[in-house]
């Protein structure tokens, strides 16, 4: 995503939308840069923009038809002359195929492919993991410590298109964690916890990592921790830091389905290990997501997943029908499950959460917590992570970038309320 600079005296703008996941966002925040050192600006809108880059996701059967759909509303509001870029997973996954399907967009481009207005475009490729990028706007950024991923999970397609594992090096991610400047680092991967252990090969190097970062910002927060990698040493180096908070890759607790999903551990395992951070530190916040509908899931195994998650008290939780991915070992299996029957379960599931949810945010009426100021009135405490959990609604008169102590005064379900 690299080329030429543009003309001095004729400044080339761009606009770029980002789907998907977070690790996506730091993808479209080396983009921003290298356009920038390009000479490129960033436009008001899309309508004013000469370059447009749909940074697209692939994950599933929603998101990528969001992505095709943004892709056909951009080039609506386009204006004329302009040049219509799709990059990301979708690109990187379907290629040719996407390219002849979507007529609209004026190229396709995967991962290490340039992208710039055509005039200037390079054809010599990159490495989009490494690449610098801007300083955050924001009091907090995330940093991709690693791409692809080495397991072999049955409904996942991401090492198809993404890759094995390939971490980057410590020095080179303390290096952006300086230039970013963020009070909160969200430390981001597609299997965060084998940092550093690619292809088998190599020693885990995920704690030293965490004690480096917190050395350089205040809040460091992991998110997508599998649950087999979850060891003592890690939940010590994670409590040790200011965000007791752990995001669980579990998926599903029925022990037939969690095979059929070629997944490690069961619900009495991740409880268990749950209850024992809690025991450890009663301030520890927990997200989980779970897969409903996988092939072969039986009123058992959603029973099983309703009783986990009723015990088991997450303070937040995703669920997510499961999506038929080509080229996955899931795609093959029988015991495929109605869709009416996954929304019914769907549904369920979502209901106990959101009061599960609301009563724990209740709780916290009239505690004090030191919260981070996003934006103006919008702060957020350990407990919540950016873009993904609920807020605190603060006093605007409360420095953006600032940590504060403030009273929670009340509870809107997933968001609260504080007084300075």
């Amino acid at each position: 995503m690299t080329g030429s600079p543009t003309t001095a005296d004729s400044q080339s703008t761009y606009w770029i939308e980002t789907l998907g996941c977070p690790k996506n966002q730091v993808d479209s925040d080396k983009l921003v840069g290298t356009l920038v050192a390009d000479g490129m600006k960033v436009a008001s809108s899309v309508s004013e923009a000469d370059l447009v880059v749909v940074n697209t996701c692939a994950f599933v059967d929603v998101a990528r038809q969001e992505s095709i759909d943004t892709i056909f509303n951009l080039s609506e509001i386009r204006r004329d002359g302009s040049e219509l870029v799709v990059t990301g997973c979708l690109a990187e996954r379907y290629g040719d195929d996407l390219a002849e399907a979507i007529p609209e967009a004026d190229h396709v481009a995967g991962f290490g492919v340039p992208v710039t207005l055509s005039a200037t475009r390079s054809s010599n490729a990159f490495d989009l993991l490494n690449l610098p990028r801007p300083k955050a706007t924001a009091p907090w950024a995330y940093v991709k410590v690693a791409e692809g991923c080495d397991r072999a999970c049955g409904f996942c397609a991401i090492p198809t298109f993404r890759g094995k594992q390939r971490s980057r090096t410590v020095p080179d991610i303390l290096a952006e964690v300086e230039a970013l400047e963020a009070s909160e680092i969200v430390l981001v991967a597609q299997d965060l916890a084998s940092f550093g252990r690619d292809q088998g090969q190599g020693e885990r190097q995920i704690v030293p990592l965490i004690s480096a970062v917190a050395e350089r910002a205040p809040w460091v927060r992991l998110l997508y921790l599998y649950p087999s990698d979850l060891t003592d040493e890690l939940i010590d180096t994670i409590l040790a830091t200011e965000v007791p908070y752990f995001d669980l890759s579990l998926q599903h607790v029925s022990p037939p389905l969690m095979r059929r999903m070629r997944r490690w551990g069961n619900g009495e395992v991740f409880a268990q290990r749950i209850a024992d951070i809690r025991d450890r530190d009663a301030s520890a916040a927990f997200r989980s997501n779970f897969i409903v509908g996988y092939p072969g899931e039986t009123e058992e195994d959603h029973d099983a997943l309703i009783r986990f998650v009723e015990d088991a008290q997450l303070d937040w939780c995703g669920f997510f029908s499961y999506s038929n991915e080509e080229g996955t070992y899931a795609a093959g299996l029988d015991g495929v499950v109605p869709k009416n029957l996954i929304a019914e379960r769907l549904a369920e599931l979502t209901e106990m959460q959101d009061s599960i949810t609301a009563v724990a945010r209740d709780r916290l009426v009239g505690a004090k917590l030191k919260v981070l100021v996003d934006s103006p009135g919008i702060a957020r405490s350990s407990r919540e992570a950016p873009e993904i959990d609920g807020i605190i609604e603060v006093p605007k008169s409360l420095d953006v970038g600032s940590f504060v102590e403030v009273t929670i005064t009340g509870a809107k379900g997933p968001d609260l309320e504080a007084s300075g």
